[in-house]
């Protein structure tokens, strides 16, 4: 199975979400994620999924390209712009939407926009795992 996440700028929900599908999906599963754009990784996305257990302090921030659109079989965008922009995709591969808030879009005291940051983790981590859980129930992968 390869999975790809796509954001606006593969910084936070993307990233976020490829870190829990590489800690929650079988060590053979391919699990990317990219953006329209790149626009580095958010450093408070970082923080939350260490609190959470999950390093993604190693993940890249990069742009969507052909070769990993190719190799997708299933593509998840995971805010409104990700969708609206998403190329074309190959026959075969499936795709889903997940209209995730903005973390990085938060104001507030700096508790007040951790804990936004908190809340999109918890809502990704419960996204991701009920996605694995479908796709493990489809068959092998």
């Amino acid at each position: 199975m390869n999975l790809l996440f796509l954001c606006t700028g593969n910084a936070c929900r993307s990233q976020m979400a490829e870190g829990w599908a590489r800690h929650l999906a079988p060590a053979h599963w391919h699990i990317e994620s990219a953006g329209i754009e790149a626009h580095g990784k958010n450093p408070r996305a970082i923080a939350v999924m260490k609190e959470a257990g999950v390093d993604i302090a190693a993940q890249e921030s990069t742009r969507l390209d052909d070769a990993m659109l190719a190799r997708a079989d299933y593509l998840v965008t995971v805010c409104g712009n990700a969708d609206e922009h998403c190329p074309a995709l190959p026959a075969g591969t499936r795709k889903e939407h997940w209209p995730l808030a903005d973390p990085a879009r938060a104001t507030g005291t700096e508790e007040e926009v951790m804990a936004v940051f908190r809340a999109t983790r918890d809502e990704v981590r419960e996204r991701v795992a009920d996605l694995i859980d479908r796709l493990h129930e489809e068959g092998p992968a």
